[in-house]
């Protein structure tokens, strides 16, 4: 078991503007998901991008928008974001406070 303060773990800069925080992965003895913690300063975003795997997202705080094949939809605290394998998307800091978020993934071989 693995109890921490998220904040503890050290963020890598993503790009300027967007952190990322690993708090649970392999190296924690997690067998098939790694959970990451971003931290996206107003006006800057995650890069748009697309991979093979599924990933979700829970809206710790702050205000934005994922954009994905849909187009772009409102997001905010408590918000909840299923992306598809394959599906093109971004998230984008369109409020006055630090859009956090969490992030979970499937390990990669």
């Amino acid at each position: 078991m693995k109890i921490a303060k998220y904040a503890d773990t050290e963020p890598t800069r993503e790009l300027p503007g967007v952190l990322k925080r690993e708090v649970i992965t392999a190296r924690d003895g997690a067998p098939n998901f790694c959970m990451r913690v971003f931290e996206v300063e107003p006006g800057s975003s995650t890069p748009e991008h697309a991979h093979p795997w599924e990933h979700e997202a829970f809206i710790l705080s702050g205000r934005g928008v994922v954009r994905g094949g849909q187009g772009e939809t409102d997001i905010g605290e408590g918000s909840v974001v299923f992306i598809a394998p394959g599906e093109q998307h971004c998230f984008i800091n369109t409020g006055k406070q630090v859009l956090r978020f969490i992030c979970l993934i499937p390990l990669q071989d």
